[in-house]
């Protein structure tokens, strides 16, 4: 077995300026965005970089990064402007911040290649911006507004990796919106024939198919009803002359998909009535859950069914480059019918779909190290065949055949 390298972290900012009237982030300076990121690197050089970015928080501190650098990887993980909340997130913005990050990987850092790896919320965010950098559609945020991403010379990965990624944000929330509320200011008014947490309702696991086909269809109804509501009131204060203001607004019930409880679903080997935030029956009323705090803008770019921007299926048939979408194979976040549309939908001639079985979304629990272990092998051995690994990285993977 391969002998780990002694890695470093050294943090390190990154300052790009935008002209903005609105301010969708606390403390910003004058027209600075300032994104906060680690270099996590082995003690070997490396003319490649794996870049590292989620749309909100610090990804730089999730195993699977350290376990890459103890393997000889150099990581590159930044957060968005959004790392301390996602109420305002726009993914355009989003978008730009992980342009900024490619751009000082190559400019300041020098490094020859960049490889793209989303984990997670990750990954659309990684496609949507391979896909823009290749070839570039998108010209409005999609609220309908002008956005600096429309013109942006945005620097393409040489290769990217989706790990236990979902597709999209708004995919994963509308499939998780509990179709039984019935009025977004009162939640407790309800349906309670689509409260599948109702033990009176008399629909129970395993859900019949035509039930499902009920449920579904009545989270994307929520869904553009929200939407709806959204694009209302940021109609109204344009028209009042307030281009710029927003509204912030809570969105109740946000852990209600139909898998959690009935493992007949879009199966895969994950622990039944369980989530990766816990008990879904707590986390669908709790603070932590998806989408809970929104603002008018943020809901509509990163939410919305209809409207959000940034879907890896959709994204997917722009991207040339070398792909990988690795899955856990008992991933309690993202769903598995996700991995295979990502999957499918990507235009690299050279793409591979890896299963770690029994692996949960954060690679934790009992066997997490092994399973930490095994995706780093294989990271490694894809990475290695296509250049993109230095010397460490080359003597770990002799070491392990």
């Amino acid at each position: 077995m391969a002998e780990p390298v002694r890695y470093s972290r050294t943090p390190f900012l990154i300052v790009h300026r935008e002209k903005q009237v609105r301010k969708d982030v606390y403390g910003a300076i004058d027209d600075a965005i300032v994104l906060q990121g680690q270099h996590i690197r082995g003690e070997n050089p490396s003319d490649t970089a794996l870049i590292v970015m989620h749309p909100v928080g610090a990804p730089a501190w999730l195993p699977v990064f350290a376990q890459l650098a103890r393997a000889g990887h150099h990581i590159v993980a930044c957060g968005t402007r959004y790392w301390s909340g996602d109420a305002p997130l726009e993914m355009e913005n989003a978008v730009l911040d992980l342009g900024a990050c490619v751009r000082d990987a190559k400019e300041r850092l020098g490094y020859k290649n960049v490889v793209l790896l989303g984990w997670s919320g990750g990954g659309s965010l990684m496609a949507g911006y391979q896909a823009e950098a290749e070839k570039p559609v998108i010209q409005l945020s999609a609220s309908g507004e002008e956005t600096p991403l429309a013109g942006a010379k945005l620097i393409p990965g040489d290769a990217i990796m989706l790990v236990a990624s979902h597709r999209s944000r708004h995919q994963l929330l509308t499939g998780q919106l509990d179709p039984s509320v019935l009025d977004e200011i009162d939640p407790e008014k309800r349906d309670p024939a689509l409260d599948i947490y109702d033990p009176a309702n008399p629909a129970q696991p395993p859900f019949s198919a035509d039930y499902l086909a009920r449920y579904r269809a009545a989270q994307i109804a929520r869904n553009r009803k929200i939407s709806e509501w959204a694009r209302d009131r940021l109609a109204a204060l344009k028209a009042r002359g307030r281009e710029h203001d927003e509204y912030c607004f809570v969105v109740h019930r946000t852990m209600a998909d139909p898998r959690w409880i009935d493992p007949t679903v879009d199966p895969n080997q994950r622990k039944p009535n369980w989530t990766y935030l816990g008990d879904p029956r707590v986390v669908n009323d709790s603070a932590s859950a998806l989408a809970r705090f929104n603002s008018l803008r943020g809901w509509l770019s990163q939410w919305s069914y209809d409207h959000a921007q940034f879907d890896s299926v959709v994204s997917g048939p722009r991207i040339s480059v070398p792909g990988m979408v690795m899955t856990a194979g008992a991933d309690d976040a993202c769903p598995p019918e996700h991995t295979d549309k990502m999957f499918d939908a990507m235009g690299s001639q050279d793409k591979v779909k890896i299963t770690i079985d029994h692996a949960n979304h954060y690679f934790s629990g009992e066997d997490g190290k092994s399973h930490l272990s095994e995706a780093v092998g294989i990271i490694s051995r894809w990475l290695a065949d296509r250049g993109f690994a230095n010397d460490a990285v080359l003597a770990g993977i002799g070491a392990d055949a």
